[in-house]
């Protein structure tokens, strides 16, 4: 893969905490408009490996490439401008906004301190038109005048994918972007991210592998903080030592999504 076709890559990234290593020599390089899912069982590492991705933590070792860029030392609010955003670092929603207002605060973050929104009712009808479109795209237009809090749990997900496009992400990091949901929210969320993965790229833990098996190019599996095993689903799925990691309850798990 040449450096175009890459747009995040880390090189031997380490993390250790006192006496533990939690993520170890991990070199990840995720395709250019690609759907790329990080796996493994719980304790892999790979809650830490977005926290070090997104700059909530240093890394003891290594570099993190975004577009060839080294953002290894970054801020958070840096990388958050160069594109690289992750869902929950604005679903915070807001519970007592509508959720067209939610939408709203995403669309005014992205434009920044220096874009006084309040200076004239026209540039918030332009807000409005955008947020009436993302509001579209991810199926709640019904749902905008809703207060937040009266939302169904698969809905608020949806909400919150709602608000993470409105910072026009190049590079958009989902965090079990399934978990806690039933059927009818997952195959609707899954749907949901297969659509706005046009034109950006999305790398996202997951552990439900029917979400990983359908929508995933690639997936990356981590044990212990370290990669196990790469590639399509359907060749990682079948890697003994896959299934040897997550040990008899989740080879019902890998194998029950083909």
């Amino acid at each position: 893969m040449n450096s175009q076709e890459t747009i995040l890559e880390t090189r031997n990234l380490t993390k250790e905490f006192k006496g533990f290593t939690a993520v170890s020599d991990v070199n990840l390089r995720v395709r250019r408009g690609s759907i790329h899912a990080l796996i493994g069982p719980n304790g892999a590492g790979k809650t830490t490996c977005f926290n070090l991705l997104t700059k909530f933590l240093e890394p003891t070792k290594g570099t993190i490439l975004f577009n060839g860029v080294d953002i290894t030392r970054e801020k958070p609010a840096q990388i958050a401008r160069r594109g690289v955003i992750r869902s929950f670092q604005i679903s915070a929603v807001f519970p007592h906004l509508t959720v067209m207002e939610n939408v709203r605060i995403g669309l005014q973050r992205q434009l920044g301190t220096a874009y006084q929104f309040w200076r004239s009712e026209r540039s918030l009808d332009v807000l409005n038109d955008r947020a009436m479109e993302l509001l579209e795209q991810v199926g709640l237009t019904e749902f905008a005048q809703t207060v937040t809090v009266n939302l169904p749990y698969g809905r608020k997900r949806a909400l919150e994918i709602a608000t993470t496009l409105a910072m026009e992400p190049e590079l958009m990091l989902l965090d079990e972007p399934t978990q806690g949901m039933g059927h009818e929210d997952v195959d609707r969320v899954t749907q949901l991210i297969r659509k706005v993965s046009a034109g950006r790229t999305i790398l996202m833990v997951e552990h439900n592998m029917n979400v990983v098996s359908s929508i995933a190019d690639k997936i990356t599996v981590l044990q212990r903080g370290a990669i196990l095993a790469e590639g399509p689903y359907a060749e990682v799925s079948k890697d003994p030592r896959v299934m040897e990691a997550y040990m008899g309850t989740a080879d019902a798990e890998l194998q029950g999504a083909h």
